[in-house]
């Protein structure tokens, strides 16, 4: 490959899309609206799909004939906070040096995002017998659920696509295989009393460690049941508490226990497996400690977010079109959740493949390369090829 860099259209595409912030607590509206403004530009058809409070809003565009069966490049605008990171420079400013592309969200994920819109002169400059679709979605850094509205008018107002490609940063390795994640706050309800008469409450903490308890006791028989694949790093589900807080001074029965935990499963785990086994701890510490001596305490688990897994599906569409296109003989896992699982879940087969590496992403001083950049160029020639023949 060439040692220049990569196009001007397309580090101005980056310059453009990092200069927004859009940290997932804040609105993508903007940005939006400034891709919206380059597509009438170049009359390229979209439709926003805005959220529930229209702060946010995805953005679907096609380019080629309007028809089923074509291909989506799906990337988020959304980016992880900067705050209390140390950035040598501002990180809503692309800054270019050393082979490197700087900002946040360069390479999570809007190089990715940059590359398909930077494209799509070439696009429209081809007879494609398939459209290239592109998908710009929100909140991926906190729930996933921005491709979700998009994905249910699939088939319906919108064309229902073949393949999707999820442009996280893989180094352009095809990725079929992701855990899921589901987290949880279970806050556990005591009845306040002197801690020298046990009796006349009821502890909240002592009842929220019996669970944390069972949680380790989940996650250690999952580590034992382990991964059949051999394809993930760690090779099992794994369970974790990640907070606990409750208590008010040593000798006082705590009224209150929460506590934040997860756990990320392999693809052929059954979703519903852990917090079963979990709920049946719950109803144990809830009649043997929480209510020993009266009825004073109850227990309740909220769940916060729940992203699928992607399963491997050999020879899909996707699939195929993925390791033509990226140059690959062969599929790998990936140890992070994406949007991916939610394509699949509604039946049109996804992979997972975009310029340059996780290992940058959420990091001060993010950045991608400009070999990667350059890559992805390639990458979107080549699927341009692919949805021109036949």
């Amino acid at each position: 490959m060439s040692n220049e860099g990569p196009r001007p259209e397309t580090l101005d595409w980056l310059a453009r899309l990092v200069a927004f912030d859009t940290e997932s607590s804040k609105s993508n509206l903007a940005l939006i609206d400034s891709v919206a403004a380059s597509l009438d530009d170049l009359g390229v058809p979209f439709v926003r799909v805005p959220n529930a409070t229209g702060d946010k809003a995805a953005l679907f565009a096609t380019v080629g004939p309007r028809v089923d069966g074509g291909v989506v490049l799906s990337g988020h605008t959304d980016v992880v906070p900067v705050t209390g990171q140390a950035w040598s420079a501002d990180p809503f400013t692309l800054r270019v040096a050393d082979g490197r592309a700087y900002g946040r969200g360069a390479v999570d994920m809007k190089g990715f995002c940059a590359l398909a819109l930077a494209a799509i002169p070439r696009f429209l400059a081809a007879d494609l017998k398939r459209p290239i679709h592109i998908l710009l979605s929100y909140d991926e850094e906190t729930t996933c659920l921005g491709v979700a509205d998009t994905i249910a008018r699939f088939g319906a107002d919108l064309p229902r696509p073949g393949a999707v490609i999820v442009g996280e940063p893989t180094d352009l390795e095809v990725a079929d295989a992701h855990k899921s994640i589901v987290t949880y706050l279970t806050t556990v309800h005591g009845h306040e009393a002197h801690s020298a008469k046990p009796m006349l409450g009821a502890n909240a903490v002592m009842a929220a460690a019996d669970l944390v308890s069972e949680l380790n006791r989940i996650a250690d028989a999952m580590i034992a049941r382990g991964d059949a694949s051999g394809r993930f790093d760690p090779p099992a589900t794994t369970v974790h508490v990640g907070t606990i807080a409750g208590g008010t001074a040593r000798n006082i029965l705590p009224k209150v226990c929460t506590f934040h935990w997860e756990f990320r499963g392999l693809p052929d785990l059954d979703m519903g497996e852990i917090p079963a086994l979990f709920e049946a701890k719950v109803r144990t510490v809830l009649r043997d400690r929480l209510n020993r001596y009266g009825d004073y305490g109850r227990i309740e688990t909220l769940e916060e977010v729940s992203v699928p897994g992607l399963a491997p599906e050999p020879g899909s569409a996707a699939e195929r079109l993925a390791l033509r296109v990226a140059e690959r003989n062969h599929t790998i896992s990936v140890p992070y959740a994406t949007e991916a699982g939610r394509f699949q879940v509604a039946g049109i087969p996804t992979v997972v493949c975009g310029p340059g590496s996780i290992d940058q992403a959420h990091q001060p001083d993010e950045y991608i390369t400009l070999a990667a950049l350059k890559a992805g160029e390639a990458f979107m020639d080549r699927l341009i090829a692919a949805c021109v023949a036949p």
